[in-house]
């Protein structure tokens, strides 16, 4: 059977896949009297397991349109695919089941929704079926696989919302291959029929600044997070790489006392999953939740992929590093959902900062993490020092219209419109047929009191793509006024 990771007694979970002391004891005196074979008719019968879906059969069955092949060679691949979502109306979600038809080249996956069909834009713009890069802001993730996780359902008051239009993308990470490879995941949906009345949150506690130097054997990180509300803990999930070794999650509740949510003292990342408790687990409102993850990168760490140990640092590929552990909690108010929404946002932009300051001070020539810094920036409204970045991306990148649209953004954050038409417009000329810049010079113009040529940007923006509704929403408030919708 799959291994169990996690320690008996440190958090009671679903499904728990280990042996009793008793039954240990068994099998060692067995052993140790010859492993004898007993009589042939009181062997048990093998198991049977299921061929198909472990959830049963699907509601909805969608795949990629068109298989991907991996070339040969080469290092980790990151891919998103489209996955249309045939809908003739809204729909709620109780289980996603992911089956990996190639799972010797799946590292993990995640799927999210696209409201927008944005992701179909850019899948267009591919020659090979996918397309490599998704804005942050343009998903809503739901779902991640990785090898060894067990399928579920929620109940039917904890199901998510699938609306019709809208499209699954599937992120996946592929590992190198000496052969070409063939990749055609399949999602099984599994619908509820009534909507929900309870809507789970994620809290994610991580460190993005990981920075391991070859040969030590007992790097920490840590990260901490205190409730602003009374919550229920659903599940935990833990995720790293390679080095890892051993993981503890605790939640230190106002009066001091010590609750255990997770210790794994011999992480293996082959079998890694998301772990469910038996009863929801109430954490109060000043509970302070705490990840402690240590890291092997010697040449004891038989898991370990570089020989000799190399200087590893925070990164996506897997032989980068990473370390992170979510926990999908039911705060106990819709007040406290809200609470705890508006707070954790600001939480995991400062984690974002760092992270990509990080980036940044590692790799000073990169034009975009300079651009990505710069985002995040922006979005803290930090916006000289979003200008700044954004500045050095142009200077290493001076064909980027994204930097180009992004300080056009900044620019008139800060008052400076004319400087922002300008760079507005230089992203028009380096990428006429990107609607997202056609929408951004139609705010820069707007901003500059020019609504004629701003409702032509608007327009352009929606020949381009007709669903981009930021655009249709500005082209309205401009022409409504006058009655000149077509």
């Amino acid at each position: 059977m799959p291994p169990w990771l996690p320690e008996h007694g440190f958090g009671e979970f679903l499904g728990e896949r280990r042996l009793s002391d008793e039954q240990i004891d068994l099998v060692r005196q067995w052993v140790d009297q010859g492993a004898v074979e007993g009589a042939a008719a009181d062997r048990p019968q093998m198991p049977k397991w299921p061929s198909g879906w472990q959830l049963g059969q699907p509601d909805l069955v969608v795949t990629l349109p068109a298989a991907y092949t991996l070339p040969a060679g080469g290092s980790d691949v990151f891919r998103n695919f489209v996955l249309p979502v045939p809908l003739s109306s809204t729909q709620y979600v109780r289980g996603m089941e992911f089956r990996a038809d190639n799972p010797k080249v799946l590292h993990h996956a995640s799927v999210a929704i696209d409201p927008t069909r944005f992701s179909r834009k850019l899948d267009r713009g591919d020659k090979d079926p996918g397309f490599a890069a998704m804005p942050d802001d343009e998903v809503q993730n739901v779902f991640g696989w990785s090898p060894g996780k067990v399928p579920f359902l929620e109940p039917a008051d904890r199901a998510w919302q699938l609306e019709k239009g809208s499209d699954l993308v599937v992120q996946l990470h592929m590992l190198p291959a000496t052969t070409p490879e063939t990749v055609r995941p399949v999602i099984g949906l599994f619908f509820g029929d009534r909507a929900p009345t309870r809507t789970p949150l994620v809290i994610k506690l991580e460190s993005k600044s990981i920075d391991i130097p070859a040969g030590q054997t007992d790097y920490a990180i840590d990260d901490t997070y205190v409730l602003p509300t009374d919550v229920e803990v659903l599940s935990i999930y833990p995720h790293a790489h390679y080095l890892a070794k051993e993981m503890k999650g605790v939640a230190t509740l106002p009066d001091g006392t010590l609750k255990w949510l997770l210790w794994i003292k011999a992480w293996d990342f082959r079998w890694q999953d998301q772990y469910r408790y038996t009863k929801p687990v109430f954490l109060p409102q000043g509970t302070t939740l705490k990840m402690h993850f240590t890291y092997d990168n010697s040449e004891q760490n038989n898991n370990n992929p570089h020989r000799p140990p190399q200087h590893v640092k925070w990164g996506p590929q897997s032989s980068d590093e990473m370390g992170a552990l979510w926990l999908e909690v039911l705060p106990r108010s819709s007040e406290g959902a809200a609470m705890l929404t508006r707070d954790f946002v600001q939480r995991s932009l400062r984690a974002d900062i760092a992270g990509a300051e990080m980036q940044v001070a590692t790799s000073p020539g990169d034009a975009l993490a300079h651009n990505y810094l710069a985002i995040r920036y922006l979005r803290a409204r930090r916006v000289q020092e979003a200008i700044a970045q954004l500045n050095e991306a142009i200077r290493l990148k001076p064909d980027d219209a994204e930097a180009h649209s992004n300080l056009a953004s900044a620019l008139q954050a800060s008052g400076r419109l004319a400087e922002a038409v300008g760079q507005a417009r230089a992203a028009v000329r380096l990428k006429p047929d990107d609607d997202r810049v056609h929408f951004n010079l139609g705010n820069s113009l707007n901003a500059v009191g020019n609504s004629e040529e701003a409702i032509l940007e608007y327009r352009r923006a929606i020949q381009l793509n007709p669903e981009n509704a930021d655009a249709h929403f500005n082209l309205a408030m401009l022409v409504g006024p006058r009655n000149r919708i077509d």
